[in-house]
């Protein structure tokens, strides 16, 4: 081997190893920057787009794929302490065409948070409805999708502005009574007794209480490295003095049941996907829904917790699909008529 080609090899080896070193490096020390440089790649591979909508002084973050077409446009209200990312995995079995938009709610991420802002599920459904407006999202009514506190506000918009949607998908809703504790309600009970509420099990500060918190949301027990634990809790700790804040206020009286004091009010066509295992939100919860929703479809997920949207994304996605092509086969049937 003569020098040239050693010296090729030698450079090829130092282009190849400087990332590989970075990655290394990113993975060990600097976790939290390695998982949003997940999200970002992610969003782009799926071709969704960050975009900024502003009501007066208020600023609202959210991600969007496709434009308003035939089909009703998609919205997509995430759950406490998430963001507009965690819809990804389902985005990935969602058509390219379809309109999707995903906002963070209020106070998360990219989105406006004050101190002064209401955020009770009333005060949440009103900002999110001015968000709509901001987008002119409800220029035709659209499909409202929402999870666990995202499901409560999804509720609750539905039945307050209900020329806004045209149906609506609540996964594992928070806001109603339950004739059964889940695992996570004796939890706070335990809390309270002990006077021990600041620490609460969907607020991690660990990565101990971050792999305790995701075996309570999710049924499926997910690998996860110790270095991505702790980088999930240091994206996380900054923000958790206002998950606190938030947390009580929508666990106080005026936003508890909101969905359950809301659920008679709503006329459009209702889906509820609920996973049979929520440690977080007992499952019973769905009957309760359908008993006061008159055109509502139930689908309870065998093997499946809380975490629904990250558990069965597949499977979610085509309940959402086979949901709204019902209802667009309705919908043709009576014009017919």
């Amino acid at each position: 081997m003569d020098l040239d080609m050693l010296n090729m090899f030698v450079i090829a080896g130092g282009t190849l190893a400087i990332p590989i070193l970075a990655f290394v490096a990113s993975f060990l020390l600097w976790p939290s920057a390695l998982i949003r440089i997940y999200y970002w790649y992610w969003r782009r591979a799926l071709g969704m787009q960050v975009r900024y909508a502003n009501y007066n002084d208020y600023q609202f973050c959210y991600s969007y794929r496709g434009r308003p077409g035939y089909r009703p446009s998609i919205l997509m209200l995430h759950g406490f302490s998430a963001h507009k990312d965690m819809w990804l995995s389902i985005v990935k079995f969602l058509p390219k065409n379809l309109h999707l938009v995903c906002v963070d709610m209020p106070g998360h991420e990219g989105t406006t948070r004050s101190d002064l802002d209401d955020y009770s599920i009333s005060g949440q459904a009103k900002r999110i409805h001015q968000f709509v407006e901001c987008i002119k999202l409800n220029r035709k009514p659209f499909h409202l999708v929402g999870t666990s506190m995202g499901g409560n506000v999804a509720g609750v918009y539905a039945a307050q502005y209900p020329e806004d949607i045209c149906s609506l998908t609540l996964i594992c809703p928070a806001g109603l009574p339950s004739t059964t504790d889940s695992k996570f309600i004796k939890q706070l009970r335990e809390l309270q007794e002990s006077r021990r509420i600041d620490r609460i099990p969907l607020i991690p500060s660990t990565p101990e209480e971050m792999a305790d918190m995701l075996k309570l949301c999710s049924y499926v027990r997910f690998k996860v490295p110790q270095q991505i634990l702790q980088g999930l809790v240091d994206v996380r700790i900054p923000h958790n003095e206002f998950y606190r804040k938030l947390f009580l206020e929508i666990v106080d009286e005026k936003s508890r049941h909101s969905l359950h004091e809301n659920m008679s009010k709503i006329k459009a066509p209702t889906q509820v996907i609920w996973g049979k295992q929520d440690q977080v939100l007992d499952v019973s919860g769905a009957s309760v829904l359908a008993s006061a929703i008159p055109d509502c479809h139930v689908y309870i997920l065998e093997n499946c917790g809380h975490s629904v949207v990250v558990e069965r994304p597949r499977k979610t996605a085509n309940l959402i699909l086979e949901f709204l092509a019902l209802l667009h086969s309705i919908d043709n049937n009576k014009k017919q008529a």
